[in-house]
């Protein structure tokens, strides 16, 4: 059987799902119709539904949690890895607010994160996560939200960190930084959608264990990358929560929407948000 497969580009997308559908593992029969794509632009897909399976910001996923479960494996939850907010001078939290902010995407946990953090600032401008630097850099914007590999590149081009928006949550709230998951259809059988998370999560493992395999695909997404700015990405991205959320996992994600929904962020979730 085959299924449609959404994910990033980012190492460490391509690092988790390379042994599936590279036919390195065990996929008890299933195929994947894969599509590369920016995770905005997968947020967005999931709110059309166009995807059987994505990788999907949990900020997203309280949209489409009607539609779609959460796998146990795959997601991207951990310390120190959250977004940054940047810029080119050194502007005070109070400032934050009349500035303009680019964000990357209306519907990732960074501009969740961000509107946490600094509920009064309304200027922002969504665009691709990799444009944030220039914008700043080119005047456009006078802050931008930053996620990915480019936490370990703004410094190196002048830029200054304001907030780091992971270490704001973390101390708020002391649980790992919930960021992106992966996330099936509800309206696929109970057993397929049993089936997908026992594939992901061997995927996740496999990877692990022979984190050398996943390296040319890696790298062939990621060509503007040092191979130590790839490494310290799948570093930071990928450990044990994205073999398994485990119940600590499962209580940050909960947690999360909780407090968005008591601030009025997201809409409170209407039925269950994990594979049962």
């Amino acid at each position: 059987m085959k299924l449609s497969l959404g994910f990033s580009p980012c190492p460490n997308d391509t690092f988790i799902f390379d042994a599936m559908i590279h036919g390195k593992i065990d996929t008890e029969g299933l195929e994947f119709d894969v599509l590369l794509e920016d995770v905005e632009a997968l947020n967005e897909m999931a709110i059309k539904e166009k995807l059987d399976i994505t990788k999907l910001s949990y900020h997203a996923f309280a949209w489409v949690h009607e539609k779609y479960t959460l796998l146990d494996s795959g997601s991207a939850l951990g310390e120190n890895c959250g977004p940054l907010l940047i810029a080119r001078e050194n502007f005070a939290p109070e400032q934050v607010k009349d500035l303009k902010i680019a964000i990357p995407g209306q519907y990732t946990t960074a501009h969740f994160l961000f509107k946490l953090a600094f509920p009064d600032a309304t200027h922002t401008q969504s665009m691709i996560f990799s444009d944030i630097e220039k914008a700043i850099l080119d005047g456009q914007v006078d802050a931008g939200v930053i996620i990915h590999e480019n936490r370990f590149t703004y410094a190196s081009k002048g830029l200054k960190k304001i907030v780091d928006l992971g270490e704001y949550w973390e101390q708020k709230t002391g649980m790992p930084i919930p960021l992106g998951g992966i996330a099936v259809k509800k309206s696929l059988p109970e057993t397929l959608q049993h089936k997908v998370n026992r594939v992901m999560q061997r995927s996740v493992r496999y990877a692990f264990d022979h984190p050398e395999e996943s390296h040319n695909f890696v790298c062939s997404h990621a060509q503007e990358m040092s191979p130590e700015v790839q490494q310290q990405h799948i570093n930071l991205y990928v450990n044990h929560y994205t073999l398994d959320l485990e119940e600590k996992g499962k209580a940050a994600i909960r947690y999360l929407y909780q407090l968005a929904t008591d601030k009025g962020i997201m809409p409170p979730l209407k039925t269950s948000i994990f594979l049962q």
